[in-house]
């Protein structure tokens, strides 16, 4: 069973407000994926299923790249961090560099991408609500607080579901949700 203690288990009411509904999905949809990528050396980071170039390592340093994408670059408007720098080069590099990188280091990238989300959004709900416009677009129209948290669930949903199938292969591990 893979470890998800760096993402404790949070308080999720049965009827939540809209705020804390899309901020409780996302994490959610976070401890999840973090219990289908954890626990696991680098060869399993790196198998594939099938046809598919996918891996589970590939697909930590994609997700860590989306939260810093829309919450640190889009929504503060702030540079990247300087780990995303290959890019400017090879946009596949996400991808393609998983498979140097050792299991702590791509869970490490992520859970530091995933506190400056967090903060970023702390700090903006401080001072707005969810319909806060992003800083900066990377589209033909700017996305709100509101948008970009939807977004991002359905984006962790999609790849826990590629993780899942992906992980049950390795070691047979399967289920929802991560446990308590």
């Amino acid at each position: 069973m893979s470890e998800t203690s760096e993402l404790t288990p949070r308080p999720f009411s049965a009827a939540p407000g809209e705020v804390e509904a899309l901020l409780g999905a996302l994490y959610r949809n976070r401890r999840t994926f973090a219990w289908k990528t954890g626990g696991l050396d680098a060869a399993a980071m790196r198998r594939t299923l099938g046809p598919s170039t996918l891996t589970l390592g590939g697909l930590v340093k994609h997700l860590a790249l989306v939260e810093d994408h829309y919450f640190t670059h889009l929504l503060l408007g702030d540079d990247y961090p300087a780990v995303w720098a290959p890019m400017a080069a090879d946009g596949d590099w996400p991808w393609t560099s998983a498979a140097d990188d050792s299991p702590a280091e791509l869970r490490a990238l992520w859970l530091a991408a995933v506190a400056r989300s967090e903060a970023a959004v702390d700090r903006v709900l401080a001072e707005a609500d969810l319909g806060r416009l992003l800083a900066l677009s990377d589209g033909p129209e700017t996305l709100n607080l509101r948008r970009v948290l939807v977004d991002l669930i359905e984006e962790y949903a999609r790849h826990t579901g590629h993780a899942d199938l992906i992980r049950e292969s390795i070691d047979g591990l399967v289920g929802e949700d991560a446990p308590n």
